[in-house]
């Protein structure tokens, strides 16, 4: 990589084409690194479930099962794409591909470490919001495409559960963005940065918006005990039953990153992102290993939540969200913003507080 960059360098490139030419790089190393770190969470996601279940899990392929998901991954791809003769073909083989794509185009504006981000745009959140809504047209095409009532069931119900606590996970990150004072999340990880090191994350003051945070996570994305779109006692395999090989492969793929992404909000908004838990500089200097290993902490937990806790009907599901998380949500956001209306220092004074 560094012949290679230092090549690019030597020549006479404009300037435009040589930040476009660096931004395509970059995309193209997180592309590369997400799609290996996802084939090893995955085997980890297998891991703790079997563990759960006191038995060993992938352990052939490779040492310890370790090569287990590439094994997978080429099986997928080398299998015949079969699409049923009433399926619209067209929407069939782009459906798969827009969740696919989508699921990788919401990394663009995560910052994995200081300065470590494609795109450092002042209102990330909001191009977050607007990427997460449009995932949901990937599956409902998936669901309609296919033909078939169950298929058509269960893209109708992941859609109905997606915008439901997507609307709960918007208030929540408005309550974070009213203490932070910016949509940036560069400025949302530095804002939890006053040098007491844990005791400044937000996940502190903010604990039962956490929780909030991450039932509603589990519900955004489809994860047990909220699957219910994927019910095998109702709807086999919901919106993807009549998927096979590559395009089964794709939405798979998404439905995985955008697990991966709600861990790495989590991380940002509450867990301090690439900080250090402990204030001592050499600490400081690991942000990376920092940032990886709080998003694999959050995603063991929702290896942990699908391994033990038993699945929800979907009128206790709704019930959930509408009933419970979006009041309670909406309730906190009116809390805080009232207190900082009545009190306009109230900011300053919740900053120096956390400064000690």
């Amino acid at each position: 990589m560094e012949a290679i960059w230092t090549f690019l360098s030597e020549r006479n490139w404009d300037a435009p084409l040589m930040g476009a030419l660096t931004t395509a790089l970059q995309t193209l190393g997180l592309m590369i690194v997400l799609l290996i770190a996802l084939a090893f969470l995955l085997l980890f996601d297998r891991k703790v479930w079997a563990a759960v279940q006191m038995r060993k899990g992938p352990n052939v392929v490779g040492a310890f099962g370790l090569l287990q998901s590439f094994a997978d991954f080429f099986k997928f791809v080398l299998k015949e794409i079969i699409v049923p003769s009433g399926a619209d073909k067209a929407v069939f083989l782009l459906a798969p591909f827009i969740s696919f794509v989508l699921a990788f185009i919401g990394w663009a504006v995560v910052p994995v470490a200081q300065g470590w981000v494609i795109s450092d745009i002042n209102v990330g959140i909001l191009y977050l919001f607007a990427v997460s809504s449009l995932g949901v047209y990937g599956i409902i095409m998936g669901g309609w495409a296919s033909n078939s009532k169950y298929p058509f069931l269960g893209s109708l119900r992941s859609a109905a559960q997606m915008i439901s606590y997507e609307v709960s996970l918007g208030f929540i990150i408005i309550s974070v963005i009213l203490l932070v004072g910016s949509l940036n999340l560069t400025d949302i990880v530095n804002s939890q940065d006053r040098g007491q090191g844990m005791l400044n994350w937000h996940f502190i003051p903010l604990f039962p918006l956490f929780v909030m945070f991450f039932i509603s996570a589990l519900a955004e994305t489809n994860r047990p005990p909220f699957d219910l779109p994927e019910a095998e006692s109702e709807l086999v395999a919901g919106y993807q039953v009549e998927y096979s090989s590559t395009a089964y492969l794709l939405f798979m793929i998404g439905e995985y990153l955008n697990i991966v992404l709600m861990g790495a909000m989590t991380t940002i908004l509450f867990l301090g992102g690439w900080k250090s838990p402990i204030d001592i500089a050499p600490l400081n200097q690991l942000g990376l290993f920092w940032f990886g290993a709080k998003v694999v902490f959050i995603f063991f937990l929702f290896a942990m939540v699908k391994a033990i806790v038993p699945r929800y009907r979907y009128d206790q599901l709704m019930r959930i969200g509408w009933k419970l998380f979006l009041p309670t949500s909406i309730a906190y956001l009116i809390g805080v913003a009232g207190l900082m209306l009545l009190f306009p220092g109230l900011a300053d004074w919740f900053q120096s507080w956390r400064a000690g």
